[in-house]
């Protein structure tokens, strides 16, 4: 037989094939190299090794506000310039942060002092200093212009933003940690990892109402809410996870395994994602199919340490707070965009 030197052409159903799978696998390969964050800017701190705590942020401002713990200072950070303004000294054992735009007043948590120093948002001046042994956690609720001031022992004060008069002490089932306010109703959520439990308060009347167990995890620190699903998001170290919670029921829904040590978890909204930044070095970033079932999407790589952050959904960033490491000559905050 004749060699003609052509190989005999492929049927039309095989190439069919063959290009679909090789789409199938640039479209896998393109999205498994989009990451969920991108890191877009650095801003340096000044400040010795040690711990940084929570942040709060004045958007309208483009200011970011640290609690620089082993600097014992609040610090002050020009977004836009991304530099550091200021740095507001003896503030020893600096922890929760909360700001008030419509008062234009900055409460903080400074818990070996065991005060909520409240400050002019404005010049930085220290308004009053309100007693409240090891103080933590702080937030501001702007349909009431109530703050709540988490401390020891055992007690969350209520006060107003306005006068600064505390309203009330309420008594708890625990130390406790991380809490979030509900926009549409009178409902508090805390954690209390002492007692293994979530307490329910309610903010018109200032009495807890229920108690949540937890019993898949233990030492819930961060807190998160998805108000549009009545879904909680409890941050444990023992065992490492995102434990989901029915607020309405206290039932435990499901959980993710994290890397260790969280202590900020945030909600997105929009993209439908979880945040949490964890002190073994890493975002997690857990996917949520619906209110039920969720998976983890990524692991960004941070810095040992790096436990504490902030996200702001309006313009999808999340502002990380990086100890001082062997490549910088001080903590930094690592600000990252979400993607898409």
């Amino acid at each position: 037989m004749k060699q003609t030197g052509k190989r005999p052409s492929a049927p039309f159903g095989v190439l069919t094939a063959c290009a679909l799978l090789a789409l199938l696998w640039n479209t896998a390969t393109a999205r498994s190299q989009q990451q969920p964050l991108e890191r877009v800017q650095t801003i340096p701190l000044k400040g010795p090794h040690g711990r940084l705590d929570h942040l709060a942020l004045d958007a309208t401002h483009a200011r970011l506000f640290v609690a620089n713990m082993a600097n014992a200072s609040l610090d002050i950070v020009d977004l836009k310039n991304g530099t550091l303004l200021k740095q507001i000294p003896e503030q020893k054992g600096i922890q929760g942060i909360a700001y008030a735009a419509d008062l234009k007043r900055l409460f903080v948590g400074v818990g070996e002092v065991g005060v909520c120093n409240v400050f002019d948002a404005d010049n930085f001046e220290l308004v009053k200093s309100l007693p409240f042994p090891d103080a933590d956690n702080v937030r501001y609720d702007s349909r009431t212009q109530r703050v709540y001031v988490a401390h020891a022992d055992k007690a969350l004060a209520v006060i107003n933003g306005k006068s600064l008069e505390v309203l009330a002490d309420i008594k708890l089932p625990g130390q406790p940690e991380s809490f979030q306010l509900e926009k549409d109703r009178p409902r508090l959520y805390l954690n209390t990892p002492s007692s293994y439990q979530l307490a329910v308060i309610d903010t018109d009347s200032n009495k807890v109402i229920n108690h949540f167990p937890l019993t898949l995890a233990r030492a819930n620190f961060p807190l998160a809410l998805d108000e549009a699903e009545h879904r909680l998001f409890i941050g444990c170290r023992r065992k490492p996870m995102i434990v989901v919670m029915d607020t309405e029921s206290g039932k435990e829904v499901t959980s993710v395994p994290i890397p260790e040590d969280t202590d900020d978890v945030f909600f997105d909204a929009r993209r439908k994602r979880i945040y949490a930044s964890c002190g073994a070095g890493f975002i997690a970033v857990i996917r949520q199919i619906d209110a039920d079932h969720y998976e983890m999407e990524a692991k960004i790589p941070t810095v040992k340490l790096a436990r504490t952050s902030l996200f702001d959904p309006e313009i999808g960033r999340l502002y990380q707070i990086v100890p001082r490491h062997r490549d910088s000559a001080g903590p930094e905050v690592w600000v990252y965009q979400a993607k898409p």
